[in-house]
């Protein structure tokens, strides 16, 4: 069974930074990409960041510039950096393993 567990939300105001980690534990392929999404009450789980075995990065359009995505892959960890963060990325953020396998998300608020 495999485990992820996220760590790092809060609150936060507008223009601050936050940093998010997501350790992956259990029996997984290493390849396996991992990434991060979010999701506001009532709309769909949106893409925010996913990131390769190879470090290969691909970001939602509304982050690029804004946010890192990195991995640690000899500690099974993803981390997100998250800088000039606005009211409107408020969300639930979760971690994915393949888009198979979920955190239970954190939440992220920016205040204006």
């Amino acid at each position: 069974q495999v485990q992820l567990v996220e760590s790092g939300g809060g609150l936060v105001q507008a223009g601050g930074s936050l940093r998010l980690s997501c350790v992956a534990s259990g029996s997984f392929f290493s390849n396996d990409y991992m990434g991060w999404y979010r999701q506001l009450p009532g709309k769909q789980r949106e893409l925010v960041a996913t990131v390769t075995s190879g470090g290969s990065a691909n970001y939602g359009d509304s982050v690029k510039g804004r946010f890192t995505i990195s991995r640690d892959k000899a500690k099974y960890t993803v981390y997100l950096q998250m800088n000039s963060l606005k009211p409107e990325d408020t969300a639930v953020y979760y971690c994915t393993l393949a888009s198979l396998y979920w955190g239970q998300g954190t939440q992220v608020t920016v205040s204006s």
